[in-house]
Formats: C-alpha cells, structure tokens, sequence
C-alpha cells in the first residue's frame, strides 16, 4: 500500500475529490477527521490506500480501509464518519461502476462457468464491503500509474480499470454486481426506479407510480426497496432533498427559502424543521460552508 498511498498523494494535490486524466476515476484527500454525518453516497467503488471511514446504515457498521473496500451499488442515504491520523490525510480511489466494462466481464465469466452460486437474481443489499487482495492493490498501483500520464491513461487506463473490475468480480461477496447488471433481478429493478427519482427529486413521487416502474407490486415494492436502499421510499426521497438542499447551500449563494423550492418543498418552515433534524443544525448554519471531506 505504500506505493500506492504515494500515487494517490501526488493525485490529489487539492483537499476532497480530484479528477483523473481517465473519465469515472477520480482521487479523494481529507486531511481531518469528520464525525459522523448523513450523507448520500453515489453508486460506485471506494479503495481506500490511507486512513478509514465508516458507513452506518441500519445498526450495521461497515468499515473500509486499507484492508477492505466499498462497493455502492445503489446511491444511499447513509451516516458517514471519517477517521484520518494527523499528517496522514486519507486516500481513496474512487471508481465508477461501469456496466459496459461489467456486463461483458459478466458473460465471459459465464461461458467458463465462474459465476457465482449466489447470485441468482434474488434481492441483494445496495452496498458491501470485502477484502482488499495483493492482486487488487497491486491493479490499483498500475491504474494509478497510468494515471500519471494523459496518454498513458488514453491508451491503457481502461485496461487497468477491466482488470480492477474482474477482480472485484471474482472477489468476495460480489453477488450484487452480478445483479445489478442483469436486468429483470430486484437490484437491477431498484436501481432504475432511484435513477428515476435522482432525476426528478423536485417533484411529487408517489409509491404507486415508482412501483410500476419498477414492474412491481405495491407492497412487493415498498418492501425491496427498503431492503436495497435502508429506507422507505418516501424517507428516501425526503433523504435525498435534504442532501441535495445542503449542496446547494453549501457549493452556492443560495439562501435558504430559494433552496427549499428548488428540491421541492413548498414551505420553508416544514424544510428548516426538516432539515435541521435530519442534520442536526439549522439550514442557516450550512450557508457559505465548504461542503464535508
């Protein structure tokens, strides 16, 4: 992990994310510990080289380090803690999860028969953690070095970041990728109905209608949905808006009765009480704040 620790500091010159010269990887730096938080973390892949960071969701704790990664298969409103030991900030590689690199994986995986037991289309949770390996890190110091150089990224990264993948997917506890690329299982379903709503938060969702899209029964809805993501639909939803709202305050001049009708609510008072007891303080207070890393 040295090695890779020092690719990851010469990556991420600027505190929090930094883009790469490969689309869907980027470096993240936090140089202080961060309490626990809500937060909603996107769909991807996190391997952490330097320090620690802890997920909460429903009484679990899932930790991820230098020893274990996380793979978000579904955008989730979680509680986040970020543990950094001073003057060593934290490091992480974050990746995308690519369906046209996995499906393909996937199916060649098939034809030489490794696909895993379990994975047989049942609901899977939206997120796990599993063991990093010296094969994994040692494909990520080779992404990381491609990394280093425009063209080099250009003509290889993409290769590196197949490799990455493949081994994910061969790792443990991978049954989620698995189905998540296929289309008809619950994970696959939950993940086009949260696309639908990250796209269209602002406005009115009703349970019935989401269930449709996700082919399914009200009840047989509500209940994989929960499932997959730790929260009601519509607590997702408020979940969501919250974040989206403490963005806008945070990123922009934004004052607080603007941000409140731009994630949908139509009263301020119903979004500061809201907002206040989701995150512990007043919308007021996150106005003109650098966003947490």
């Amino acid at each position: 992990m040295n090695e890779l620790v020092h690719l990851l500091d010469a990556l991420s010159p600027q505190e929090g994310l930094n883009g790469t010269a490969l689309a869907g990887v980027s470096v993240y730096r936090a140089s202080k510990s961060v309490p626990r938080e809500p937060m909603c973390y996107t769909q991807g892949i996190i391997l952490v080289a330097q320090g620690a960071k802890q997920v909460h969701l429903n009484g679990r704790v899932y930790d991820y380090n230098a020893n274990n990664y996380l793979v978000m298969t579904l955008p989730i409103p979680v509680e986040c803690e970020t543990l950094v030991t001073p003057g060593e900030p934290l490091l992480a590689l974050l990746l995308d999860i690519r369906m046209d690199m996995l499906q393909p994986l996937i199916r060649l995986m098939d034809e030489h028969n490794r696909l895993p037991p379990e994975a047989n289309g049942t609901a899977q949770p939206g997120l796990y953690v599993s063991r990093v390996t010296e094969g994994l890190s040692a494909a990520a110091v080779r992404l990381c070095q491609c990394l280093e150089s425009p063209l080099t990224a250009s003509a290889l990264g993409e290769g590196a970041l197949r490799e990455i993948l493949y081994l994910i997917l061969t790792g443990e506890h991978a049954s989620p990728l698995f189905d998540l690329a296929r289309h008809n299982t619950q994970l696959a379903r939950m993940e086009r109905v949260l696309k639908h709503m990250h796209e269209h938060y602002q406005e009115s969702q009703e349970v019935d209608q989401l269930a449709v899209l996700a082919g399914m029964s009200t009840s047989s809805f509500h209940r994989h949905f929960r499932q997959a993501t730790g929260s009601p639909p519509l607590q997702y939803l408020k979940k969501l808006r919250l974040t989206r709202a403490r963005e806008l305050l945070q990123d922009k001049d934004v004052k607080v009765k603007q941000a409140a009708a731009e994630v949908g609510y139509e009263s301020p008072t119903q979004f500061s009480r809201e907002f206040k007891r989701y995150f512990g303080v007043p919308p007021q207070s996150s106005a003109g704040v650098s966003p947490p890393v």
